[in-house]
């Protein structure tokens, strides 16, 4: 089929990728010209592991092209993305500007039948005013459906759950326009949901809402657990050994961060109130979420004393694995605050350094902190008085600890995403503190 995606970001591009591997023709149209030219010089502006082959891979097939002309794109596509940002407004509430000029520009551009799926994470009644939008500016012998198709790809394992999906969720409203999606994911293996519009927008934002709801639940078990000095990954590990809970999204940590969460939180929030209802058990899973880094940064006070003036290895900028999205990360918020107090900060990530030189020199150092960007984590822990992990990479998981013992100035480690066993690390002579474990 002959599919336009419009909008390169994570979602875009991954999507646009996948459909073209299963071997669509996709034209992924952007903008942001210095990002198309990248990527038709082969170069992809994020890391995603797999990404990069697979683009490679369909461009060399001339299954998947690149352009910044929107009107050539939209002229003969069955099927129409849009994939732009819907980022958070001062309100709280969704920014649609993007999504609004699409719609306007793809109206004119359309000709004979033309499905229009709304894949950006947007408020429910969004597609209502995508239609209008279309209908207002499209010509008279235009003919086109709206289909909302919620994404649910997971940054690090983004292909693995676009190629693989838990669901395909087709907010339709024509037998039609159904008919149109089915064809184009006939070879996906996967349960197919079929649902009105505004159901198919809710199930995004309900089920993001969820996931953090249980990152959260699984945070505050952590704080009770200290208290009591019993261990919550016992604790969840019994828990999710329940079918009816699932061991999925229970890890505690210090939260949860990314694009994705903590912006449709606040949407799905600000939609609730809106229609009036005060959907408050949303206010508290934030709170608790973010109340997880302040109790991260007094761990490391509690074993330091004194922050201003030493110095702390950090382990871990972007805000999850096998991604160097550092957008709303834990890692990068810990650094900032670490700084503010006058700490000598010396960071590593894998993937993310990139991204993260880019923000953290300009951070606010009040108490005149210094960060320093090291090759690896042994430069990271070298004279370091505490070392400290804020991101749960492989790479973390298999450090080479007596190494990193007799390169550490005193032999602390406040480990934010448990990822040692406290009684190894006590055998071997480090003062270890972790999360909800004693």
């Amino acid at each position: 089929m002959k599919i336009t995606l419009i909008g390169t970001g994570h979602v875009g591009l991954v999507t646009g990728a996948c459909l073209a591997e299963k071997g669509h023709r996709v034209i992924c149209v952007d903008n942001n010209r210095p990002k198309i030219a990248a990527l038709k010089a082969g170069r992809i502006p994020i890391y995603e592991p797999g990404l990069e082959e697979i683009v490679r891979n369909n461009c060399r097939k001339k299954r998947l092209f690149f352009s910044t002309n929107i009107k050539t794109a939209v002229q003969g596509a069955e099927v129409i993305f849009i994939a732009v940002g819907t980022p958070l407004g001062p309100d709280g509430a969704a920014d649609l500007t993007q999504v609004e000029n699409v719609a306007r520009t793809i109206a004119p551009n359309l000709k004979g039948y033309t499905v229009i799926v709304e894949k950006s994470t947007a408020p429910v009644a969004t597609g209502e005013k995508i239609k209008a939008v279309i209908k207002k500016y499209a010509p008279a012998d235009a003919s086109f459906d709206l289909v909302s198709n919620p994404e649910f790809l997971q940054e690090g394992v983004a292909i693995q759950t676009t190629m693989h999906p838990d669901r395909i969720v087709l907010g339709v409203e024509s037998k039609k326009a159904e008919e149109v999606m089915r064809k184009l994911y006939r070879d996906f293996n996967a349960p197919v949901i079929v649902t009105d519009l505004k159901s198919a927008e809710l199930i995004k934002h309900a089920s993001n809402a969820f996931l953090a709801l249980k990152i959260s639940y699984a945070n505050a078990l952590s704080i009770i657990c200290e208290l009591v000095q019993a261990d919550v990954t016992q604790v969840t590990k019994g828990m999710g050994m329940d079918q009816r809970i699932s061991p999925h999204f229970l890890n505690a940590g210090i939260g949860y961060g990314g694009y994705c969460f903590p912006k449709d939180l606040n949407a799905f929030f600000k939609i609730s109130e809106d229609i009036g209802y005060d959907f408050n058990l949303l206010k508290e899973v934030q709170k608790i979420n973010l109340g997880q880094r302040d109790r991260f940064i007094k761990k490391i006070e509690n074993e330091l004393w004194v922050i201003k003036g030493k110095r702390i290895g950090l382990l871990g900028l972007s805000f999850k694995p096998d991604t160097d999205d550092i957008r709303e990360s834990p890692g990068i918020d810990i650094a900032r605050r670490l700084s503010e107090r006058g700490a000598i900060l010396k960071v590593y990530d894998p993937k993310a350094m990139g991204p993260a030189r880019a923000v953290l020199p300009n951070l606010p150092r009040r108490g005149g902190g210094k960060i320093i960007f090291c090759r690896n984590p042994y430069e990271a822990a070298r004279q370091s008085d505490c070392l400290v992990i804020t991101t749960d990479w492989p790479e973390f998981k298999t450090l080479d600890l007596p190494r990193l013992k007799k390169n550490m100035a005193h032999p602390t480690i406040i480990d934010g995403r448990n990822i040692f066993s406290p009684t190894q690390m006590k055998k071997l002579g480090f003062v270890y503190r972790s999360i909800g474990r004693v």
